[in-house]
């Protein structure tokens, strides 16, 4: 392991860059190619350019395993990801995420557990959520309580109306965000656009900001060098995975160089 396990934590005055290791379709998955190994090695690929760029903490993800479902993911996606995790976790010192598609919490909690993770990310926490897997609810009470028992220090951070998905309920933004921190007990609140890569409003973190003027507030898609400044007067942090790959497509590694201009950009934004 590259150092001691580092934990997520958001400071007064500071702005954290997250980088998203999307992983290749894993075991099961029907692009699945076959071969473990290359998906490890591309993760720690990019988690390094990651750590190297400059980021303060690495979300990882399985993005390939497309068409997600609704409900708790098969063994061997847990099984991979943990197996990736721990070659991760070995490999950088940042602090370490997780996000298991489309909404798998529990799992998310057990890789934390299991690979030394300090937080996970959480598509429909509250609410219900209609989207291309169908109504998805959240599950807050027993994320909660099985975050106690496996890693109580493991940070909660739930999107609010997550992006590829709508209410069920034509709640206004932020009485969703308040009910998702307050009965849901978030760590943090995530607010995206309405797809990958597509940016995020920053109307939306302003209300949002209103309501819950002293939760840790990010920002889950769109971000780049060039639009990240409207963001930081109301935003903790940043979720970045499409625009810091070579050229901005997904599909390409994670250039180092993108992770530092955007890393510079945000912790010179902070400083004003």
């Amino acid at each position: 392991m590259v150092g001691p396990i580092r934990s997520l934590q958001f400071r007064p005055n500071t702005r954290l860059l997250i980088g998203v290791v999307h992983l290749r379709p894993l075991p099961g998955a029907p692009r699945w190619a076959g071969d473990i190994q290359a998906v490890i090695d591309a993760a720690i690929a990019d988690a390094r350019a990651y750590e190297r760029g400059g980021a303060d903490a690495v979300l990882i993800e399985n993005y390939g395993d497309l068409p997600f479902t609704q409900g708790p993911v098969p063994a061997e996606t847990v099984a991979a990801m943990a197996v990736v995790g721990r070659a991760v976790r070995q490999a950088i010192g940042l602090p370490l995420g997780f996000n298991v598609l489309r909404n798998d919490a529990h799992a998310a909690l057990a890789l934390c557990a299991a690979c030394g993770g300090s937080f996970i990310r959480v598509n429909v926490h509250t609410g219900a959520m209609v989207t291309d897997q169908g109504l998805i609810q959240g599950q807050a009470f027993a994320t909660m309580r099985l975050r106690r028992v496996l890693c109580p220090n493991s940070l909660v951070l739930a999107d609010v109306q997550v992006k590829h998905a709508l209410p069920l309920a034509p709640l206004p933004i932020d009485i969703c965000a308040r009910d998702t921190l307050e009965r849901g007990l978030a760590d943090g609140l995530i607010i995206s656009g309405i797809g990958t890569g597509q940016a995020t409003d920053w109307r939306d973190l302003e209300r949002v900001r209103a309501v819950c003027p002293r939760a840790p507030l990010l920002v889950g898609s769109g971000v780049t060098a060039e639009n990240v400044d409207q963001y930081l007067q109301w935003a903790n942090g940043f979720i970045v995975g499409s625009w810091l790959k070579r050229g901005g497509q997904v599909e390409q590694p994670v250039d180092p160089r993108r992770v530092a201009a955007l890393a510079k950009r945000i912790k010179a934004g902070a400083a004003r």
